[in-house]
């Protein structure tokens, strides 16, 4: 595998279906080429697009939920509704920004009215005492922060929650999150997410029990394609 033969491409034609089988242009056994059957609690397969990550020898699998069919987010949200029902929250909680695709599906799931979003845009009437740091491996810039709205404030406090986001990566979003919503006194049951993306999220600081529908290691640079690193696997759910 050179440099010219990177083995990923444009992402439009993938998180459109789920199918009984691996289609036939996807490798079932390292290596891969260009996408990763992940498996589905249902035994239904979702073909991940594999993103070469910037320093060219590593790759992870892709799930980019604003972008996925409607038929892959109420699927996902179905086993993700699975995952919630072990916390017995009481309300929803989602994360920005992929998150807020799964997190209102979730809610009408578990028989839940309303789901409560955290965001990172600042409206004039926010508290900042409200807010607390995040940086991400997509977003890494300063000074973003995950934000409550105040007015939502009445919704959560002193109440058990379950976050629910798209995927977690390093865990700092999950970190953040913990901060911010301990410190208003809402009890965190747990995190649900559609994705565990490689095991990396295990060496933050969050305490949080965290369920995935899915999981997806690190790849990196082999001879005709992408070889998943073992070691890097998350546990599943």
């Amino acid at each position: 595998m050179t440099a010219s033969e990177p083995y990923t491409e444009a992402t439009t034609g993938y998180w459109q279906d789920l199918t009984p089988e691996i289609p036939a242009r996807f490798s079932a056994t390292p290596p891969y080429r260009f996408g990763y059957p992940a498996t589905l609690p249902c035994g239904r397969i979702l073909v991940l697009p594999l993103r070469r990550l910037p320093d060219g020898d590593r790759a992870v699998a892709s799930l980019i939920a604003n972008q996925a069919s409607n038929l892959v987010v109420a699927a996902l949200a179905d086993h993700m509704a699975t995952q919630a029902r072990t916390f017995d929250a009481e309300i929803v909680v989602g994360l920005p920004t992929l998150g807020l695709a799964f997190a209102s599906q979730v809610a009408e799931r578990l028989g839940q009215p309303r789901y409560v979003p955290l965001g990172y845009s600042r409206k004039f009437w926010y508290d900042d005492a409200l807010s607390e740091p995040v940086t991400s491996i997509t977003s890494p810039d300063a000074g973003k922060k995950l934000r409550l709205d105040p007015n939502l404030l009445p919704l959560i406090e002193g109440r058990r929650v379950v976050l629910i986001d798209d995927a977690i990566s390093t865990g700092a979003t999950a970190l953040a999150a913990e901060r911010l919503l301990q410190k208003v006194g809402v009890e965190i049951a747990g995190i649900v997410v559609a994705m565990k993306q490689t095991n990396r999220w295990q060496a933050s600081a969050t305490a949080l029990p965290v369920r995935a529908v899915f999981g997806c290691p690190l790849f990196q640079r082999g001879e005709g394609g992408w070889i998943p690193l073992t070691e890097t696997q998350p546990s599943i759910p």
